[in-house]
């Protein structure tokens, strides 16, 4: 895939609910978030047109941490095995550690891409987002730049927990500025997001329908596309689909890159240790 994380995750990182007796840490009004390392299975699912490979499998290895004192921690780890109609297949290796503020004043990124255990592409820098909103961004690698955002963007952890926020409104849709690091470090996207009916059921995923800390949690699902503004068709980057728990985890994931999806299968999950804030 391209070298951003598809869960800014969005696993891409939020619940009212009491998860051990209250452990887990407000994020905002009403909103918290679980510490979690989840992993998912990865399959090939629709294709369209010569550029869709002819097989895909791989797996994600997401955990996210922290609490609104100390900041939130993500890693993450892509690995996608590709092979097209012709020729051998190729192996991706994507793996992003970033870390958010807990106010989401702040934002440090760290992405390395590897094609056939080859580095491709790394990533290094971090935002900051001044009190009118202005987010001023810092990039150490590939080259040394230094970027300035208008108002308004919003960081990975934040822009999950404004999702839950609207979901827990009733709304549809919600439509938000996202720097997430990714392309670079030297742009923003838009992004347009739908958001479907709630429920309380069991998922159809085992890991999911099995973990205590998600029965009887509200999830809903929702599509988030992520749209480059300098590109004048208006159709998105790709689209990223999942059910949205409202501790902050993600299931059931759906990556459309246009030409091909990808289908992700939550197979294992696990609490992590959780802080006190102080």
């Amino acid at each position: 895939m391209a070298s951003r994380s598809i869960l800014p995750a969005v696993l891409l990182s939020c619940s009212a609910v009491a998860i051990s007796a209250g452990a887990a840490h407000a994020a905002g009004p009403g909103v918290t978030l679980l510490p979690h390392r989840a992993v998912y299975d990865l399959t090939l699912g629709k294709t369209s047109g010569s550029g869709a490979p002819a097989t895909a499998r791989g797996r994600i290895v997401y955990e996210f941490s922290g609490t609104p004192c100390e900041g939130y921690v993500t890693n993450f780890r892509q690995i996608t095995e590709i092979q097209m109609d012709e020729g051998r297949s190729r192996v991706s290796d994507m793996r992003s550690s970033t870390y958010e503020d807990g106010d989401g004043s702040g934002f440090r990124f760290k992405t390395d891409t590897f094609i056939d255990n080859t580095l491709v592409d790394s990533i290094d820098g971090r935002a900051h987002k001044a009190d009118d909103g202005a987010v001023s961004v810092n990039v150490t690698k590939p080259t040394v730049r230094k970027i300035d955002f208008e108002p308004g963007a919003y960081f990975p952890t934040a822009q999950m927990v404004h999702i839950v926020e609207e979901a827990r409104k009733g709304a549809r849709t919600a439509q938000v500025k996202v720097f997430d690091g990714s392309d670079n470090g030297q742009k923003l996207f838009d992004t347009m997001t739908v958001i479907g009916q709630g429920t309380q059921n069991p998922s159809a995923e085992k890991a999911a329908a099995t973990a205590d800390a998600l029965k009887g949690v509200q999830h809903w699902p929702v599509s988030v596309s992520y749209f480059d503004p300098a590109k004048r068709d208006g159709s998105p980057n790709y689209v990223l689909g999942f059910d949205l728990y409202e501790n902050g985890v993600s299931g059931k994931l759906r990556i459309d890159y246009g030409s091909y999806v990808l289908n992700g299968e939550m197979t294992k999950f696990e609490i992590l240790p959780q802080k006190e804030c102080k």
